[in-house]
């Protein structure tokens, strides 16, 4: 008599787990570098202006609405926020800017996923969990202004970005005073930012050029706390890869937020 196959694993061990739940995309089948140069040439599409932004596909169950995205999260990584900002905020657009291709890849199929979990194919374009975040494949550091209006963000999330150690390398920081204009212009007055690294020194950075630039001003974490963003803050330290990483390894998170003010204090 034949040997009897062992059932693997991975299967075994989903015993009482819906179908849909298993279309979860696993990390491992995503393979790519951990950082990317933004100043390389991706092969990038993007639209001429944010009018011809084409948010019927990312956001079937809002195609027959005027909503656009409200939250960005730039570099995005594994979704991990998007993910928890979507069932915290039901009715709020979230969009999610990544520009390595396996990993867009991965955030688009988990959304899939999810959505598929919660809902029938014949409720796929209507209004449900997770019909309301989505993710593209950009280079927000050269073509932000492409894809939102003027004021259209109210709030924009910086998480663990690509600390660019050597000097030479600070240029292509996410937050460099040559790209504040740009966040400003997207974001309404009273929006804020977030950020958050796990690298002291540009932490100092972010915060010094945000500090320095006249259309942000720091925002205390009570202040923020009491004003009810708490679910916000604990999804800005924890959803993420990177942040349950450094969790796991006891390290140190440095967190700063900043509110866009009004043009008139010009």
């Amino acid at each position: 008599m034949g040997k009897r196959k062992r059932m693997p694993t991975s299967l075994a061990s989903e015993d009482g787990i819906p179908p849909e739940r298993r279309l979860l995309p696993q990390k491992r089948f995503y393979r790519q570098r951990a950082h990317a140069n933004p100043f390389s040439d991706h092969s990038l599409e993007y639209p001429s202006e944010p009018k011809s932004f084409d948010l019927s596909k990312l956001y079937p169950a809002y195609q027959d609405t005027d909503q656009r995205p409200e939250f960005a999260d730039i570099g995005c990584g594994f979704g991990g926020l998007l993910i928890a900002l979507a069932t915290l905020f039901p009715d709020t657009l979230i969009l999610g800017m990544e520009i390595r291709v396996q990993v867009t890849k991965y955030v688009q199929d988990r959304i899939t996923a999810l959505r598929f979990a919660e809902c029938s194919t014949e409720e796929l374009t209507r209004k449900g969990p997770y019909q309301n975040v989505a993710v593209i494949r950009a280079n927000a550091m050269k073509f932000l202004p492409n894809y939102m209006q003027k004021g259209q963000l109210s709030k924009i999330f910086f998480l663990f970005p690509d600390p660019h150690f050597k000097a030479r390398k600070h240029k292509a920081r996410i937050i460099s005073p040559t790209l504040l204009a740009e966040y400003a212009y997207v974001l309404r007055p009273g929006g804020i930012v977030y950020t958050i690294t796990d690298v002291k020194d540009l932490h100092k950075w972010m915060n010094a050029h945000l500090c320095a630039f006249p259309l942000f001003e720091v925002v205390e974490e009570d202040e923020l706390r009491n004003q009810g963003h708490g679910p916000v803050l604990d999804a800005v330290r924890t959803a993420t890869e990177e942040g349950k990483k450094v969790e796991r390894n006891n390290g140190e998170k440095w967190l700063a937020c900043f509110r866009r003010t009004d043009n008139k204090r010009l």
